[in-house]
C-alpha cells in the first residue's frame, strides 16, 4: 500500500519535472504548426471566394468561354451520322437496390440508338444479383438498345480494372467519347446533348464534368451534412478550378471523356483507390483542358449509414494522399500549374485541410487546457475558423441554420480523414483498401412501410459502438470539466458540444439505422 501511495504521490512531481522543459515547448511548436496550416487553409478559402465572385460577376460561364452549338439532328443528308458514337460505362458491384435506376436512365438518354454503346461492367460476387443485372440488360437489349453485359473472372484493379477491361473491346475504337456513371447515378435524357457539344467543338477539351444532385439529402441529418460539404466542392472548388486553369479532379462519375485523351494519358491505372483523380492529373499534364458544367446535374444517392460513409471518406482521403506520394516527382509542367496542382489541389485541400481540423480543434486546443502557459491567439482559434466555416456555407444556403451541427460533424469525421491521409502518405496496410459504398435505394422505405417491420428493430448495441470516437469524447469531456473548474477562456462550451458529437457518433446514433431483418 505504501508503494502505491508513493507512486500516486510522485505523479504530480513527475509531471512538474517534464512540463516546463518538454511538454510546454512541444505544445507551443504544435500550436505554431497548426496556426500556420490554418492560415494556409484560410488563404486558400479566401482565394476561392474572390475568384468565384469574379466568375459570377463577369459571367464566365462555360458556354461563353467555349463553343457548344447543339448537334444538328434535322439534316436529312447526314442523318444520325452527325452524332458521334458514344460509349457509356456503368461499373457496379452487388448493386441490388439501384442497378435498375442507372441502367434505365442511361438507356433512356436522348441520343440516336445506332450511335450509342452501353457497357454494364458487373463485378458482383453475388450470383443472384449478377443474374438480376443480366436479365435487366437483356430486357433493354430487346427494346433495341445496344447494351452489353460484361463480367470478369476477378476484381483485379476494382473499378479501374473494370473500366480498363471495358475499353479493350474492338468496337470501342469506333467510339469518340466515353461517359461514366456509377450504379446509383441517373442522368437526365438530355445529358449527352448538353455535354458532348463542348467536346465536339473544342478539340483541346478532354473532360466535361457534371454536378451531382442528391435525391436523399433530406433522409437524415448526416445526409444534410454531406450535402453541405459536397455542394461547396461543386459550386466553388470545381467552378473555380475550371474557370482559372481548366483543371480539376474528375469525380469518377457523371462525366464524359474524350477517348483519345484517355489513351494518351495512359488509360486507367489501379495504383491507388482514386483512379479518377489519377487519370485527370495525367491528362492535365499532357495539356488537356477540363470543363465543369454546374447547370448539368445528375441525380445520385448519398451514403445514409455511418459505416458506408466512413468507408467512403477513408477512400476519398487515403487515395489522394497516396497518389500525391506517387506522383510528386511526375508533375513537370509550368510553374503556375505546378503550384496549383501540388500546393492548392493536393497539399491544401487533400492533406492540410484534413490534418489541421482534427489535430488542432480536437487535440491541440483541448490539450492547452492543462498547460495554461501555452496560449492560442483568438484569431487562430475563433476568427479564422469562423470565416472558413461561413465561406463553406455558401454552397448550400438552405442549410445555413445547420452550420453549427455541420462544424461538429466535420470535426468528428476529420478523425477518420486524418487517419486515412496518414495511411495514404505512408502507404500503410489499408492504403489500397476498396470498400464499395453501400446504396440503399428504396429498400429502406419499403422495409419501413411493410407490416413485418412495424415493430421497432434495432441493431445490437455492440455492432453500433465506435470505440475511437468514444475515446476522443472522453478526452474532450475531461478537458471541458477541467476548463470549467480552473480555466478562464471558456473553452469548455466548445469542448462539451464537441465531446457530445463524438459521443453520439461513438454510440452509433448517426445516419440511418437499418433494421435487422
Amino acid at each position: 500500500m505504501e508503494v502505491n501511495g508513493g507512486g500516486a504521490a510522485g505523479l504530480p512531481e513527475a509531471w512538474s519535472q517534464v512540463r516546463a522543459p518538454v511538454i510546454v515547448p512541444l505544445l507551443r511548436l504544435a500550436v505554431a504548426v497548426c496556426l500556420t496550416m490554418s492560415v494556409l487553409l484560410f488563404l486558400e478559402r479566401m482565394y476561392m471566394a474572390v475568384v468565384i465572385s469574379g466568375v459570377k460577376i463577369l459571367r464566365r460561364r462555360p458556354d461563353r468561354r467555349y463553343r457548344c452549338d447543339p448537334i444538328p439532328d434535322d439534316d436529312p443528308e447526314l442523318g444520325t451520322s452527325a452524332f458521334p458514337v458514344v460509349l457509356i460505362q456503368i461499373p457496379m458491384f452487388n448493386e441490388r437496390e439501384v442497378y435498375q435506376l442507372s441502367i434505365g436512365a442511361v438507356c433512356g438518354l436522348s441520343w440516336p440508338s445506332d450511335r450509342l454503346v452501353v457497357q454494364v461492367l458487373d463485378d458482383s460476387t453475388d450470383p443472384v444479383i449478377k443474374e438480376m443485372v443480366r436479365i435487366e440488360c437483356e430486357r433493354w437489349a430487346h427494346k433495341g438498345v445496344n447494351i452489353t453485359y460484361q463480367i470478369r473472372e476477378n476484381r483485379k484493379g476494382y473499378k479501374a480494372g473494370a473500366l480498363k477491361e471495358g475499353m479493350k473491346h474492338g468496337y470501342v475504337r469506333e467510339c469518340e467519347y466515353v461517359a461514366i456513371f456509377d450504379a446509383d447515378f441517373q442522368p437526365d435524357p438530355d445529358f449527352l446533348r448538353r455535354t458532348i457539344p463542348f467536346l465536339v467543338h473544342n478539340s483541346d477539351i478532354a473532360l466535361v464534368q457534371a454536378r451531382w444532385r442528391f435525391v436523399n439529402a433530406d433522409e437524415c441529418l448526416m445526409t444534410r451534412m454531406q450535402e453541405m460539404s459536397l455542394d461547396y466542392h461543386f459550386t466553388v472548388e470545381q467552378e473555380v478550378s475550371s474557370s482559372v486553369c481548366a483543371f480539376f479532379g474528375f469525380n469518377g462519375t457523371a462525366g464524359v471523356w474524350r477517348v483519345s485523351a484517355v489513351n494518351e494519358a495512359g488509360g486507367w491505372k489501379d495504383r491507388t483507390t482514386v483512379e479518377d483523380m489519377d487519370l485527370a492529373i495525367r491528362a492535365s499534364l499532357k495539356g488537356w483542358k477540363f470543363v465543369y458544367l454546374g447547370d448539368v446535374q445528375v441525380k445520385s444517392e448519398l451514403p445514409s449509414t455511418f459505416k458506408a460513409f466512413r468507408f467512403q471518406q477513408h477512400r476519398w482521403s487515403c487515395g489522394p494522399a497516396n497518389l500525391f506520394r506517387k506522383m510528386l516527382m511526375e508533375i513537370k509542367v509550368t510553374i503556375w500549374k505546378k503550384i496549383h496542382v501540388i500546393y492548392n489541389f493536393f497539399l491544401i485541400r487533400k492533406i492540410i485541410a484534413h490534418i489541421v481540423t482534427f489535430t488542432f480543434y480536437c487535440l491541440i486546443i483541448p490539450a492547452t487546457i492543462f498547460v495554461p502557459e501555452v496560449r492560442i491567439p483568438k484569431w487562430g482559434c475563433v476568427y479564422i475558423p469562423t470565416i472558413i466555416t461561413l465561406l463553406n456555407s455558401v454552397g448550400t444556403p438552405r442549410s445555413f441554420h445547420l452550420l453549427f451541427f455541420w462544424i461538429l460533424f466535420e470535426n468528428v469525421m476529420s478523425l477518420h480523414r486524418t487517419k486515412a491521409t496518414l495511411i495514404g502518405l505512408l502507404e500503410a496496410g489499408r492504403a489500397n483498401e476498396w470498400v464499395v459504398t453501400e446504396k440503399l435505394g428504396n429498400a429502406l422505405k419499403m422495409k419501413s412501410s411493410s407490416k413485418s417491420s412495424a415493430k421497432k428493430s434495432f441493431m445490437r448495441v455492440w455492432d453500433r459502438l465506435n470505440v475511437t470516437e468514444l475515446g476522443v469524447a472522453a478526452f474532450l469531456f475531461s478537458c471541458g470539466w477541467y476548463d470549467l473548474a480552473f480555466g478562464k477562456d471558456h473553452f469548455f462550451i466548445y469542448l462539451f458540444f464537441q465531446g457530445a458529437a463524438f459521443f453520439i457518433v461513438g454510440i452509433g446514433y448517426v445516419g440511418t439505422i437499418v433494421p435487422q431483418s
